[in-house]
């Protein structure tokens, strides 16, 4: 499946696997070349308290606690297999807690768990020099640098410096650039933690950089805000605004199942 270029293989089993198995099946079938090759595996196991239970592990076999993209894949999956793919509402369960979803035919918007931590202008040192990057936390850690000239960033090298950098230790944090396009648009490329690498979009990432443009630039009077990722693809962005904080907050976007197939163990 994928959803604004992020890419997932998703496995729908009504048994549990053990944690060590989930780790390694993750670093094989995520694999380019050697395996099916994707940002990362979802699992989805039954839930008592939501329609389903989401698990998410990187491509380097660790587990997140939260996926934004990757709920929208699952949320439209779940439609498919219900057929209901226009007017859907469903719970999904993830580590984060509970995301509400909803999809109309190949849109899906989910309500994230409220942000936490916001942390704005913290100063580190990267090769002698100072930089600010502003932190919060969308269900999973991000780092938000602001830049000019997007494109001849080096997300790579700069994103790994600051993921693994002492300040965000010991968990590390992913690490989104952005440039401001206006008070209602931004372009983001992000380097995420798992994948270890530039993604073609990130759902939190892409809500963390939001937010904390909105924050940055003062914005109290506008709901939305339109984030252009390295997909192309246009990720929607909605909130409330109180104070320093965030509520109510959605990510909106398209996501498509891609084929569906056997995966064949060694």
């Amino acid at each position: 499946m994928v959803a604004s270029g992020n890419d997932f293989v998703l496995i729908d089993k009504n048994c549990r696997l053990p944690i060590s198995n989930c780790r390694f099946l993750a670093k094989k079938i995520c694999a380019p070349k050697f395996g099916i090759g994707a940002d990362g595996l979802l699992i989805l196991e039954k839930s008592m308290v939501a329609d389903v239970k989401m698990r998410i592990f990187n491509a380097d076999g660790s587990e997140a606690q939260m996926c934004g993209n990757g709920a929208r894949c699952v949320a439209l999956y779940i439609s498919r297999k219900f057929k209901k793919s226009t007017g859907c509402c469903l719970k999904i369960k993830t580590k984060a807690g509970i995301i509400n979803a909803e999809v109309n035919k190949d849109n899906v918007r989910i309500k994230l768990t409220d942000p936490m931590e916001l942390k704005p202008d913290i100063p580190i040192r990267l090769n002698n020099r100072i930089l600010e990057v502003n932190f919060i936390h969308t269900g999973v850690p991000h780092a938000v640098v602001f830049v000019e000239g997007l494109e001849k960033i080096d997300v790579f090298n700069l994103g790994r410096h600051i993921r693994y950098h002492r300040q965000f230790k010991p968990a590390g944090t992913n690490v989104d650039f952005v440039e401001v396009i206006n008070s209602h648009s931004i372009k983001v490329r992000t380097y995420e933690r798992g994948v270890e690498g530039e993604t073609l979009a990130c759902g939190t990432g892409s809500v963390a950089s939001a937010l904390v443009t909105v924050y940055q630039l003062g914005i109290t009077d506008y709901g939305k805000i339109n984030v252009y990722t390295q997909s192309r693809e246009v990720l929607k962005v909605y909130f409330e605004r109180q104070g320093d904080s965030f509520k109510n907050v959605w990510l909106e976007g398209r996501a498509k199942i891609v084929y569906t197939g056997c995966w064949h163990e060694e």
